[in-house]
């Protein structure tokens, strides 16, 4: 985190994200990859099978084929906490520049950390995401994209998002 751009820190530049799980039941799989892009604050939620490296290279790699070839324009770099699912993030998205957040610091990830809070509306701790569908982890995900925002001038993350999409380059 020391070495962080300090564009990053500024939520100056699009393409900067953070990540986390989400767990549910104690001890069960699956869980939620949690991706939240700093400046627009626009979510992803991903259901991955386990709270492993693996699983969140999978998700990524979800994330890849959504983006296809704007991947590397739309992930430019990553700050995660320093669980274990995290280790092998710099192979999983090695076009990106991944960053690990201080122990116990997560203001590091703010936007991350509110915005989990919000999935805790529909998704309270201790849900067993066994039964959760894609299609229910869709409708929280474009709840939280479709909220107006105070701190982005009441418009939508998605549109914000929408936007910058449009002037990258194809």
């Amino acid at each position: 985190m020391d070495c962080r751009d300090p564009l990053v820190d500024e939520r100056s530049t699009f393409g900067n994200w953070e990540l986390d799980t989400i767990l549910g039941k104690k001890g069960t799989d699956p869980v939620l990859l949690a991706a939240d892009e700093r400046k627009k604050r626009k979510r992803h939620l991903v259901k991955i099978r386990a709270k492993t490296a693996d699983a969140v290279a999978e998700g990524l790699a979800k994330l890849r084929e959504f983006y296809g070839a704007q991947f590397s324009q739309v992930f430019r770099t990553i700050t995660c906490d320093n669980g274990s699912e995290f280790a092998r993030l710099q192979e999983a998205v090695p076009e990106a520049k991944v960053y690990y957040a201080h122990p116990y610091a997560p203001w590091e990830r703010g936007t991350n950390e509110k915005q989990n809070a919000l999935v805790r509306y529909f998704i309270p701790k201790g849900t067993d995401m066994t039964n959760l569908s894609e299609e229910d982890v869709q409708c929280v995900e474009d709840w939280i994209n479709t909220l107006p925002r105070k701190i982005i001038g009441y418009e939508t993350p998605q549109e914000r998002f929408d936007a910058a999409l449009k002037n990258l380059r194809p």
